[in-house]
Order: structure tokens, then C-alpha cells, then sequence
């Protein structure tokens, strides 16, 4: 079976400016990493076109009005204090949300076994009515709520293993009983959010902060009470917001992880996500800051993959 790269042209036109650590090199630098793999069992595809009726199952309508008069036909904008549009973020944006939505399908038609989507912007930071944190449209939460629509699934999980918590997701399915939000994240740190007590109104929202220093051994034993919560909860379909910025190189952030950490992460994952849901999984990038650490911990992640 195959592991198939989403990724898309436009990521190259949403252009956050000089000096902005969400920047036009990490997507690049992925996919050139991934270019290296040598299998004949990885897969290349381009978005398809998708409903954008999608975007509002996460979305409030009035933000995505707001958000369709935010992009400037010229020079950048702030959505937030970090988060920067300009002329080609629009379609940037929607070409990651295209691309996840592009992943479930092929995979839940079978036509590759798992996908990775290489995309940016991220968006696991915004919520159901703000962009935040270099975030537009949330794309994991789309793609959950999309399997859960369009699929007529009954459970998705979704694993959050960026460093920063994932505000967003967490606000738009907190009181979702259909979702399993789980999160392992430095803490206290941006964006605040993602204590334990912190559990969903159908305690389907499982946070796990870290502390900063955090060692691999120590980040990769904290995922067991993770695994424990979502065979208990018997997802149909996994989707993953893998962050890789809690890699011991990052700027923006002080988990000690190795890129092999990250290859073992996802080994651990792929055990389960084969136990409770036939291997139904999609990768979607959000974090990652330091350029040569996120080319090597992507690199892993889809070589672990590729052995499912």
C-alpha cells in the first residue's frame, strides 16, 4: 500500500514577509527532504477543488465574511499580531484545507493508505471565529468535521503533538462528542491555553502539558495514557496535526526532542491507529521553525509511514 504527499504551488504565494518564522522555506524544504525518500510506495497528488461549504462546519459565518474582505490586493495585513495575509494567502489557505480534504478522500477510498499533507499556512490556532498564530483556516478541524459530514463517520480522533497547543481545534470541538481532541504541548506557553483541566464538555478533549526541557524518553511515556484514551474512544479515522517544533532545535519553543523521536512518535501512533481504525490516518503539517530540524523530522514521519 501507499503513503501519499499532498502539497500544493500556492503555499509559495502566501508571503509573510522578511524575518517571519512562518515562511515560504518550511514547505519547501519538506518537500525537498521528501523528494529524497527512494519508494515506489510514495505518492505525489495536488489538491482537488472542494466544496467550500466545508469551511463553515468549523467556521462562524460571519468570520469567514470578514476573512473574504481581509486579504489585501497588495502588500500585508494582520489578521492578528502574528498572523500576516497578503494578495496570495487566500488561495494558499484554501489549497491547505483542499489538501486534507483531497488526503481523506483518497484515503477513505483506499486509493493510498495514509497521506501527509505538506501545507502551510498551519491551522491549528484558529478558532471558530479568529485566524491566530500564523493560522487562517483550521485545516485539521475542517478535514474532522468533513469526515464526520461527508463521510458519515460516527468518532474521529484527532493527535496534536505541535508543541503549542492547539487552541482552535480544541475551541471548535469542545463540546463535539463525535471528536477526541488530545494534545501534548509545552506549558505554560503560548497561546495559554491546554491544561489538564481543560477536558471538553463530553470529556472529549484529553490535553497533556509538558514542561519545558522535556526529554524525548519523558515526551514519549506521556503518550501512553493518549493511547489509552483513544482505544477507549474507537475512532474510525486518526488526523494528526504534526507540529514539529518541539524538536530540541527550534526557535520558537524549549522541548529537548530528537528528529528520531518524532520517527518513534509516529511508530507508536501507527500501532494504534491500526488496533481501532484500519489504518485510517492523515498527516496534516503544523509547526516547525528551525528549517534543517523540520526537513529531518518530517523525513522520519513519512518514512514511518511508508512501513504501515
Amino acid at each position: 500500500m501507499k503513503t501519499c504527499i499532498i502539497t500544493t504551488d500556492t503555499y509559495q504565494n502566501h508571503d509573510t514577509g522578511i524575518g517571519h518564522p512562518e515562511r515560504i522555506d518550511r514547505v519547501t524544504v519538506v518537500n525537498e527532504g521528501l523528494k529524497r525518500i527512494q519508494s515506489k510506495d510514495l505518492i505525489w497528488l495536488k489538491p482537488k477543488v472542494f466544496d467550500a461549504k466545508y469551511l463553515s462546519l468549523a467556521h462562524r459565518e460571519e468570520y469567514l465574511h470578514t476573512l473574504e474582505k481581509s486579504f489585501p490586493s497588495e502588500g500585508n495585513l494582520f489578521l492578528d499580531g502574528d498572523t500576516l495575509v497578503g494578495p496570495g494567502s487566500k488561495q494558499a489557505a484554501l489549497d491547505a484545507v483542499a489538501s486534507v480534504i483531497t488526503a481523506i478522500d483518497g484515503v477513505i477510498n483506499k486509493d493510498f493508505i495514509n497521506a501527509f499533507c505538506s501545507i502551510r499556512p498551519p491551522g491549528h490556532h484558529a478558532e471558530s471565529k479568529k485566524a491566530m498564530g500564523f493560522c487562517i483556516y483550521n485545516n485539521v478541524a475542517i478535514g474532522a468535521h468533513y469526515l464526520l459530514n461527508k463521510h458519515k463517520l460516527k468518532k474521529v480522533a484527532i493527535i496534536d503533538f505541535d508543541v503549542h497547543h492547539g487552541n482552535g481545534t480544541q475551541e471548535i470541538f469542545y463540546d463535539n462528542k463525535q471528536v477526541l481532541y488530545i494534545s501534548s504541548h509545552q506549558y505554560p506557553f503560548y497561546p495559554g491555553t491546554g491544561s489538564e483541566k481543560e477536558t471538553g464538555n463530553y470529556n472529549n478533549i484529553l490535553n497533556v502539558p509538558l514542561d519545558a526541557g522535556t526529554s524525548g524518553n519523558v515526551f514519549l511515556n506521556a503518550y501512553e495514557p493518549i493511547f489509552k484514551k483513544i482505544i477507549e474512544f474507537k475512532p474510525e479515522f486518526i488526523l494528526l496535526s504534526s507540529g514539529f517544533d518541539a524538536h530540541i532545535n527550534d526557535p520558537l519553543a524549549q522541548i529537548n526532542l530528537q528528529s528520531k523521536d518524532f520517527a518513534e512518535l509516529t511508530n507508536r501512533i501507527l500501532k494504534i491507529t491500526k488496533e481501532v481504525c484500519n489504518n485510517n490516518l492523515v498527516s496534516v503539517l503544523e509547526g516547525g521553525y528551525d528549517l534543517q530540524a523540520l526537513q529531518e523530522s518530517s523525513s522520519l514521519h513519512v518514512q514511518s509511514l511508508l512501513k504501515v
